[in-house]
């Protein structure tokens, strides 16, 4: 563990309430992060006020009404040949009203990241929302991180941009670790144990995970999310992510850190200190507890997420992880001991497989086997601590291509 200061998250550094509402740009609006947290504002209108929207463009309907209905003051679209259909659905919304400043194309989402606010929600999913972290960082704005893939790819350039406390993590299980971490100093912490759900294929063998479809993968027992980030749940590699992402925001040995699953979801993660004890922090799983930590700290949101129903019995599990069935934390250790490129190289590999398997184009367990051979392939990563953007891209861009090579192949040799 590193002496000097962890440049990002520390529930341990004092922040200064924001006076009033505090404005909030929202990255990934129309999303399962970005809706949820919507809902949240508009239930604490008094607490929190969004200033500017940014999707991708696939549901141009739902972003006129959030923009409309939030008075946002712009909007943005990833996909610049969606504007007309936006415009339009923004002026049935608004009427004879002015429409709200309409940005387009991929630099988009990164301008409003930089536009003046308080707090940058980065709900976008996959690395493509490494430019957003970057510019939100650069601008000063607190940023509240869903995107654990822009931390993955690349964590020298967030780290070098990031002041103490700058970065609130939002996912579920890095939200529970900051706040047990708040009971005690990095010194004192033995280890991080991330806890896992197991997925809807808990329990199932390499060979009984062959012939899974589609429809099996998305049908995730406990969340309700995209289906990248559900498919990443099905195979693990979400969990494998979290690991880099956790070693990247504490500070904390990859062999300090432990993956166990934990069917109910009820806790998220779990700090084990030096003295034995282990503080867990548990709720229902419900990711608006996790958004509101990150939006609001360090201020709690009043009812924000379900409490537990102490009075009805309930029964929490805790099982080993099955390496053998599910390679993908290991992997993802493997990559992020090696830093630079690697997880660029894993990341990437690993959406253009799961895009691949969405589609019918690669068997469920194609995934992790083609993303192992890119990363093989890969070898030794470039970069390294002096890791910058252009690296960033090129690996990635040969990551993909390969990756869409191998699953062809495998493709091709399975039909034959």
């Amino acid at each position: 563990m590193s002496d000097r200061p962890s440049p990002l998250a520390d529930p341990h550094i004092a922040f200064d309430p924001a006076e009033g509402r505090r404005d909030i740009v929202v990255l990934g609006s129309t999303g399962s992060i970005g809706t949820q947290a919507i809902d949240l504002v508009l239930r604490n209108p008094d607490r929190f006020r969004v200033t500017a929207l940014a999707a991708s463009g696939g549901r141009v309907g739902l972003l006129a009404e959030q923009a409309h209905r939030l008075r946002v003051a712009q909007v943005a679209v990833a996909r610049e040949e969606t504007v007309g259909e936006l415009r339009t659905a923004l002026r049935a919304r608004y009427g004879s009203e002015p429409l709200p400043e309409i940005l387009a194309g991929p630099d988009a989402a990164t301008q409003l990241a930089a536009s003046p606010c308080h707090t940058v929600l980065n709900g976008i999913t996959g690395s493509i929302g490494l430019a957003p972290t970057l510019a939100a960082l650069e601008a000063g704005r607190t940023l509240a991180l869903a995107n654990k893939e822009s931390l993955i790819v690349g964590g020298p350039l967030v780290k070098a941009l990031a002041e103490p406390g700058q970065i609130i993590p939002v996912d579920s299980e890095h939200a529970a670790l900051f706040q047990a971490l708040a009971a005690g100093s990095r010194a004192d912490v033995r280890k991080l144990v991330v806890t896992a759900s197991g997925g809807p294929f808990r329990g199932r063998t390499r060979a009984e995970l062959e012939h899974v479809t589609r429809e099996d993968a998305l049908a995730h027992p406990t969340w309700a999310m995209g289906p990248v980030i559900t498919v990443n749940s099905a195979t693990l590699v979400n969990k494998g992510l979290e690991v880099i992402e956790a070693h990247l925001l504490y500070d904390i040995p990859f062999d300090r850190i432990e993956v166990v699953v934990h069917p109910q979801s009820y806790v998220h993660s779990m700090v084990e200190f030096s003295d034995g004890s282990t503080l867990a922090q548990a709720t229902p799983p419900d990711m608006r507890g996790p958004i509101a930590i990150g939006i609001g700290w360090p201020e709690r949101v009043p009812d924000a997420a379900p409490a537990f129903d102490w009075s009805t019995a309930s029964t929490w599990e805790f099982f080993p992880l099955d390496d053998e069935a599910f390679p993908s934390v290991n992997l993802a250790r493997h990559v992020g001991e090696l830093g630079g490129t690697a997880p660029a190289v894993f990341n990437a590999a690993n959406e253009e497989c799961v895009e691949a398997f969405l589609s019918g184009r690669l068997p469920f367990t194609g995934i992790m086997d083609t993303v192992t051979a890119v990363v093989t392939e890969h070898g030794r990563p470039t970069g390294g601590t002096s890791l910058t953007v252009p690296d960033v891209l090129e690996a990635e861009t040969w990551a993909r291509a390969r990756a869409r090579e191998l699953a062809a192949k495998a493709t091709a040799e399975a039909r034959a």
